[in-house]
């Protein structure tokens, strides 16, 4: 089995940090791409950030100039840093690895956001 096991969610106040974390059971060398996904609260999933092949990165408008992607592959780790935390970006917070052809998705981590 593969795995992707996310932790770092909590209750934030807004304006305040968080970091996520995403553990891989299986080599992150390996992939190609790695991402964070986000569900607001009766809302569909989207994409908050991303990396690709060549190390470029991706992110939704709302999470620019505020949250920072990265990958530590010795550590098969994915992180990602939120900073000036709004109530808006409380969700499930997923993430996502692509070892082609097939896609990964972890268990979620709750983030909350007070205002």
């Amino acid at each position: 089995q593969v795995q992707l096991v996310e932790s770092g969610g909590g209750l934030v106040q807004a304006g305040g940090s968080l970091r996520l974390s995403c553990v891989a059971s299986r080599s992150l060398f390996s992939a190609s791409a790695t991402g964070w996904y986000r569900q607001p609260p009766g809302k569909q999933r989207e994409l908050v950030a991303l990396i690709i092949s060549g190390g470029y990165t991706n992110y939704a408008s709302s999470a620019k100039g505020r949250f920072t992607i990265s990958r530590d592959n010795a550590k098969n780790t994915v992180y990602l840093q939120m900073n000036s935390l709004k109530p808006e970006d409380t969700a499930v917070y997923y993430c996502n690895v692509r070892w082609r052809p097939e896609d990964y998705w972890g268990q979620g981590t709750q983030v909350t956001v007070s205002s």
